[in-house]
């Protein structure tokens, strides 16, 4: 890995201790609004494709390079610290909707370089911030915990040692570009474990660990994830990768997803990462929440000391993100507590051994 990626990270780490960082906003919602065909997404290479692929967003860091590049580089024009790279869906499993499953690596792979080559003009260019990318790993359509049959409740459209794999080869096809990995939009905690177990074998086998952050979504006003999970049960799942954040994503608004952030940030010894949607979405599937209210509502949550990287997710756009930045300047960042060590378990809750602490 180069070792230009590493001190950039040396200086992630140092400027999270004195300020929020910003996270970018909604690829998918970026790339929505090129309005492109299903022959820009087939683009020369896939022109004879026998299925359709219109939609797969992963598909034009190979074919439309050129506007992945210019949303990232919007979002960093604004003030966004890190990118997240064009990978969402970039994985075999998900890719073999489209029967791509052959080419998720290279997508993973270009999509990496892409957001490195984006990142490292900025750095340049402001050399007082340097800009860093997450190699994105985004949840599958095939859940480990759920089945997809409700006539048998114990089937399993796939395995764990097959999510695991299709979660480690997209992490070595993006390792040596990327300067930490972010699991995110997790609905099912085991795959997430699954990704956990990935990464943590590709460090084994490169000899190198690169930091984690792993962000979850709650899906609705329950307060759970679909898997089921509470916002503390899911956090005592997965605190023994020992992300450098731990967060919350997609699916509800700042002003809903508020009370979770608030949860998270008082029982996680790590760092808080948050990138609610622009709203909740309309009857036509579109976010109204303008970038000025929506800013509002998360500058208090950095005001509050509630968290230490925010963004956007469905939605959000640059304007978003820019409005942000501006709103947080000069807020001192969430100092993570010291909790205490117990013996900690969870299934649907969380579950505290009384007596145990010590």
């Amino acid at each position: 890995m180069p070792k230009k990626n590493l001190n950039v990270w040396t200086h992630i780490e140092a400027a999270i201790k004195n300020r929020v960082l910003v996270l970018d906003g909604a690829m998918g919602t970026m790339l929505q609004g090129y309005k492109l065909s299903e022959q820009d997404f087939r683009g020369e290479q896939f022109a004879d494709w026998p299925s359709l692929v219109q939609g797969n967003n992963d598909l034009l860091s190979l074919t439309k390079p050129d506007i992945v590049r210019a949303v990232h580089e919007t979002f960093l024009s604004v003030g966004a610290d890190l990118i997240e790279t064009n990978t969402f869906n970039a994985n075999r499993i998900n890719q073999a909707e489209y029967g791509m499953q052959d080419h998720a690596d290279e997508m993973s792979n270009a999509s990496a370089k892409l957001a490195r080559a984006v990142a490292d003009e900025w750095s340049e260019k402001t050399p007082d911030k340097p800009r860093a990318i997450l190699g994105a790993l985004g949840p599958l359509n095939k859940t480990l915990s759920l089945s997809p049959k409700v006539e048998d409740a114990g089937y399993r459209a796939v395995t764990f040692d097959e999510v695991v794999g299709a979660y480690k080869s997209q992490i070595l096809a993006m390792f040596d570009e990327v300067d930490a990995f972010l699991v995110e939009t997790v609905f099912d905690t085991l795959n997430c474990k699954a990704a956990i177990f990935a990464l943590k074998d590709v460090f084994a086998e490169k000899g190198q660990e690169l930091p984690i952050l792993i962000s979850g979504t709650i899906t609705d006003r329950s307060g759970r994830t679909l898997s089921g999970q509470t916002t503390e049960a899911f956090w005592t799942s997965i605190a023994h990768a020992k992300p450098f954040a731990v967060g919350l994503n997609c699916a509800l608004g700042a002003e809903e997803l508020r009370p979770y952030i608030q949860v998270l940030s008082k029982i996680s010894d790590t760092y808080v990462l948050a990138y609610p949607n622009a709203g909740l979405p309309n009857a036509f599937g579109e976010y109204d929440q303008t970038p000025e209210e929506m800013a509002a509502l998360v500058a208090s949550w950095a005001e509050e000391k509630m968290v230490n990287i925010l963004g956007g997710c469905c939605g959000s756009t640059p304007e978003h993100i820019g409005a942000i930045a501006r709103n947080i300047e000069g807020i001192n960042p969430r100092t993570p507590p010291k909790i205490a060590p117990a013996l900690r378990l969870s299934g649907l809750e969380p579950f505290m051994l009384a007596g145990s602490l010590t």
